[in-house]
């Protein structure tokens, strides 16, 4: 069986900071807090072999990574470093920097972060946004980045096999204090926002120095 990942989304940008260090769990029950061949299955492996393969912008850098929006994602990179070359993730930038979340996302980590596209910012209404970017703004839009943050490394294969542990669905615990809650729908694995959006891992296990990031197709938007 096949498993591309899909992320439910919730407001604005994703590069998330914060929980540093603490593994969460692995499971819907005690654990609310997808390509790596070593450690995956070889039906994930595959899945994920085959996600990558349906876009031309992933085809692997020098370092095994996946390209992002054009550019090589650097293993040795940070998250802010790898992200500010990416063509695709202008906005996402662009927010990170308004909340002022450029150092915390330095940081040491590790984070787990569902990176929305510039695609997945355009489905927000232009105005909603750019009230969102505002200085006035900022505390509510750093909530809604680090709700797309998981302290911890969460690669392909450790968030599928939360799915498979969890009977189908797992709950994650973002930096934000929100959860996201991963699923299968078909052949995707579906992550839902609090408020019951979806969205789906278009890349995933972009590995970074402090991290991974999974790139997603919206913006995952928290309760409140």
């Amino acid at each position: 069986m096949k498993f591309n990942l899909i992320l439910t989304t919730t407001a604005a940008a994703t590069f998330l900071m914060a929980g540093c260090g603490a593994q969460p769990g692995t499971n819907n029950a005690g654990n609310s807090n997808a390509n790596r061949p070593s450690a995956m299955s070889s039906n994930s492996n595959n899945a994920m072999a085959a996600n990558s393969a349906n876009n031309a912008a992933t085809a692997p850098a020098a370092d095994g990574n996946p390209m992002v929006g054009g550019a090589p994602m650097l293993a040795s990179k940070d998250i802010v470093d790898n992200a500010v070359n990416s063509k695709d993730h202008t906005t996402l930038v662009a927010a990170v920097k308004a909340a002022e979340l450029v150092e915390t996302l330095k940081g040491k980590g590790p984070f787990t972060v569902f990176a929305p596209t510039n695609a997945a910012f355009d489905k927000i209404p232009k105005a909603t946004l750019d009230t969102l970017m505002k200085p006035e703004s900022k505390k509510a839009l750093a909530g809604i980045l680090t709700y797309h943050v998981v302290a911890g490394k969460q690669d392909a294969a450790s968030i599928v096999k939360a799915i498979e542990d969890g009977k189908g669905k797992a709950t994650f615990k973002t930096v934000a204090g929100g959860t996201l809650t991963a699923a299968k729908e078909g052949n995707n694995v579906v992550l839902t926002d609090e408020k019951g959006g979806k969205s789906t891992v278009t890349i995933a296990d972009v590995m970074q120095s402090n991290g991974v990031i999974h790139v997603v197709d919206s913006v995952l938007m928290p309760k409140s």
